[in-house]
């Protein structure tokens, strides 16, 4: 079954314009998902807006956006006003600014799209403006219009597409010098360090999606797969008495032999 594309515009660069498609980069209809339903009766329950002053329900034509300016009182939004300001690049992606990728911290990178030709006789212009970008290391910043909501975005050559990254907006981002700042400064023990990076080479492996799996997302369908069963054969009686707990593991305090160890380890275990 054919993907079908999230967005449709034109992407443009000064005088050059061609037609795109944006798809969504990552995807989460393989994760498990489920349904509330009413215990007693197997019916699935549902939710709607209630006013919560009167306990009755609200009409979808009454819903409204307001902005809260003080307690009990309220600024209301009609839809049409907040179309009103936003950009108009709905249908446009239009680069203005160029900046080095590697200048772009990871941290600012929200949400991936697939950007592609939407028309054969755009290939050429779209080509040209990927090969450039790619050429001289250079990333494009641009703004777009995404589920009513104005972005920032990145655009980033990806062999022979290009990869449209929704930025965070600025106050999303956190200063992490805040965070990191009772960490201590000084630099590591140097008897240390040849150990831990003995570790680094043996367990260092190329890339792979499966170091990213989801094992809670396997155990699930394993739980599902077996209660299915389950559904089909009479219930069996519990057993009675508890599994042991196994024991949680002791701290280790001597950071040094814990890493010794850790070699020791990798080195019986073979690895290249």
């Amino acid at each position: 079954m054919a993907i079908r594309p999230y967005w449709k515009g034109y992407l443009k660069l000064s005088l050059v314009t061609c037609p795109v498609q944006m798809m969504p980069a990552t995807s989460e209809n393989e994760k498990v998902r489920f349904h509330t339903l009413n215990r007693a009766t197997q019916n699935r329950v549902i939710s709607h807006y209630v006013d919560a002053v009167t306990g009755k329900d609200v009409k979808d034509e009454d819903e409204v956006k307001a902005y809260q300016r003080g307690e009990n009182e309220y600024v209301l939004l009609e839809d049409e006003e907040l179309e009103n300001v936003a950009l108009e690049s709905t249908k446009t992606i239009d680069i203005g600014v160029f900046t080095p990728r590697n200048s772009v911290e990871w941290i600012w990178l929200d949400t991936p799209y697939y950007l592609s030709p939407d028309d054969p006789v755009g290939q050429e212009a779209f080509s040209v403006i990927r090969d450039a970008m790619a050429a001289e290391d250079m990333v494009g910043i641009s703004r777009l219009v995404i589920a009513r909501r104005e972005r920032a975005v990145m655009l980033e050559p990806r062999g022979k597409g290009i990869v449209l990254w929704t930025l965070r907006y600025g106050d999303e981002v956190r200063d992490a010098e805040s965070y990191f700042e009772r960490v201590d400064d000084q630099p590591a023990d140097s008897q240390m360090m040849p150990l831990v990076q003995q570790l680094i080479k043996k367990q260092t492996q190329h890339w792979n999606p499966k170091m990213a799996s989801d094992p809670v997302q396997d155990r699930l369908l394993d739980l599902i797969e077996a209660k299915k069963k389950l559904m089909k054969k009479p219930a069996r009686a519990k057993t009675k008495g508890k599994e042991k707990a196994e024991p949680a593991p002791s701290n280790v305090i001597n950071i040094m032999e814990a890493l010794r160890k850790s070699v020791d380890a990798e080195n019986r275990s073979g690895r290249p």
